[in-house]
């Protein structure tokens, strides 16, 4: 059955590519990150191809390449474009298809947008989070913002060491769904995506 996930972050480089990478190997969808601003040498989706190992997945191109590492809203004004969700359109595909988002759920896009406008109401969201001073009110506003847009929050990922009272507050204050843990890796490639792809299939394939 084709479904679409939205891999969405408590703030930026929480590892939110390292997600979309093993939901894409695991369940052998497509990616797609609709904005990606800077690094474009080296993009996100650059990694997410280097990452995979299956045959059946589609590595779709960005809908907008912005050159400075800003939020997307500055990043296009630099560029002298204008990002809209109307002209946003995601690919055509019958295979489910894996979104990253940007930053955060409220990173604006525009004067009137936010990355939470380019989520749809069926897709399915996986927020993931890092530990760090403040990262339990991230998390939790985080949620809070997905209820009260009405997006389907599919479930958590932990980045790093476990944080027992830190998760275990979070679950309890948000009834959210954990779908595992990533750990801190001294790097990563296919065989350690692969690896989790493994751990993460009978999670993702079973809540389908």
């Amino acid at each position: 059955m084709k479904t679409n996930y939205f891999i969405t972050g408590i703030s930026t480089e929480v590892g939110k590519t390292v997600v979309s990478a093993i939901v894409t190997e695991a369940l052998q969808a497509d990616y797609w990150k609709p904005i990606q601003a800077g690094d474009l040498h080296d993009t996100d989706t650059h990694k997410v191809r280097r990452w995979i190992s299956n045959k059946r997945s589609v590595i779709h191109s960005s809908a907008y390449n912005l050159s400075t590492a800003m939020s997307p809203h500055a990043a296009a004004e630099i560029d002298k474009i204008k990002i809209k969700t109307s002209e946003t359109k995601r690919p055509v595909t019958k295979n489910s298809l894996v979104i990253e988002g940007a930053g955060g759920l409220l990173v604006p896009i525009n004067a009137k947008e936010t990355i939470m406008d380019l989520i749809k109401k069926e897709d399915k969201v996986i927020l993931v989070s890092r530990h760090y001073l403040g990262s339990i009110n991230h998390t939790l506003l985080s949620v809070e913002a997905l209820k009260a847009y009405g997006k389907s929050v599919f479930g958590i990922i932990f980045i790093g060491d476990e944080h027992p009272s830190t998760e275990n507050i979070i679950v309890k204050m948000t009834g959210i769904t954990v779908l595992g843990r990533v750990s801190k890796e001294p790097y990563i490639d296919r065989n350690v995506i692969s690896e989790y792809a493994e751990i993460f299939r009978p999670v993702l394939e079973k809540e389908l």
